[in-house]
């Protein structure tokens, strides 16, 4: 038998070359691409009359803007008094008008737009293919989403039970850290919207009473995440049905990010995952295309400033009458896709 020895380097490059093929054969990872929604949006307020002798009505209605998941566009007013649009905290957009003296007749004020809403992915994590971010803007108030929130206090008490989440799960990175704060909040907080105290975003009553809305949900995410020093901000507006189509939409919706330097900004939405068990593991890093956000932050100051305290967070109409709040206001709020 005749045995033939190839040269060493000959064999190096044949080796060479059938890695290469190998290589070259296995797939790329397939490229992110968020769902994408494109829907009419109506937001409209009807201001009852003022009380007899009011000198002076002030209104704000919070005016979608674009971010990097959303466009809005074809924006229109209606209104029948004089208003401007003003660029507020953290970039929050609002339309404020004055009536004065205050009018003594009901008068409706409606906002339409076309908003555009892309799936918030953040590919940075460990779980997602193709690990390319896009880049984005650094944000200018990391330092507040690290400060406390009038209901969302950063004591001694958050700092303990967020640092005792954080070693049961044996975390050491923000990361792991904020993931475990994220299971921890699904796990044991029930959405329920059953008595009263819900819907503030009261960090304490999450705490005690384990259910609530998704202020709650997120006041107990945000406020660990801070303790535990990792930036976390709060974010809302309105939810739409998964379904498309057209209809009114009932109440708001609220969600969170947190920040690491490794990732960037991460999308959550603990309370859509507690609703939705089967869906935990998608909203650590995504919010969906379903949604539309108004403003961005709590403990808000308007612009011009109201004379009130600032509010606990932006999603409806705000009116003042003579500097005290004036809660006569009827809103509705409607969605239509559109068509292909």
């Amino acid at each position: 038998m005749t045995v033939r020895f190839m040269p060493r380097r000959a064999g190096l490059l044949a080796a060479g070359a059938s890695l290469l093929m190998l290589t070259a054969a296995q797939p790329a990872a397939a490229p992110i691409v968020p769902r994408v929604r494109t829907f009419a949006f109506d937001y409209q307020t009807t201001v009852a009359a003022a009380p007899a002798g009011t000198k002076a009505l002030d209104l704000w209605l919070p005016v979608p803007h674009d971010d990097a998941s959303q466009d809005v566009g074809k924006l229109k007013i209606e209104a029948p008094y004089p208003y401007e649009i003003k660029t507020g905290q953290y970039g929050n957009k609002m339309l404020h008008l004055r009536v004065s003296p205050a009018p003594a007749q009901p008068f409706s004020v409606a906002l339409h737009c076309q908003v555009t809403r892309r799936e918030h992915i953040n590919p940075l994590l460990p779980t997602a293919p193709g690990r390319k971010a896009a880049a984005e803007a650094a944000d200018p108030n990391l330092g507040r989403w690290l400060a406390p929130d009038r209901l969302v206090p950063l004591d001694d008490s958050i700092r303990v039970w967020a640092l005792r989440v954080a070693a049961q799960a044996g975390a050491r990175t923000d990361l792991d850290k904020a993931r475990a704060v994220y299971n921890h909040v699904v796990s044991t907080v029930k959405y329920d919207k059953s008595g009263q105290g819900w819907g503030r975003g009261d960090i304490y009553y999450a705490c005690d009473a384990r259910r609530g809305n998704c202020t709650d949900f997120h006041a107990l995410f945000i406020g660990y995440c801070r303790a535990l020093g990792i930036p976390a901000r709060f974010s809302i507006g309105f939810p739409l049905p998964a379904e498309r189509g057209q209809g009114e939409v009932k109440g708001y919706h609220c969600w969170a990010e947190f920040y690491t330097k490794q990732t960037g900004w991460v999308p959550i939405d603990a309370s859509e995952a507690a609703k939705n068990p089967d869906k935990r593991e998608y909203f650590f890093g995504h919010h969906d295309e379903n949604r539309v956000e108004l403003t961005r932050g709590r403990d808000l100051t308007l612009t011009p400033r109201q004379q009130a305290e600032p509010l606990n967070y932006f999603v409806y109409p705000y009116a003042e009458a003579d500097g005290q709040p004036f809660t006569g206001l009827s809103n509705q709020f409607r969605y239509r896709d559109a068509t292909e």
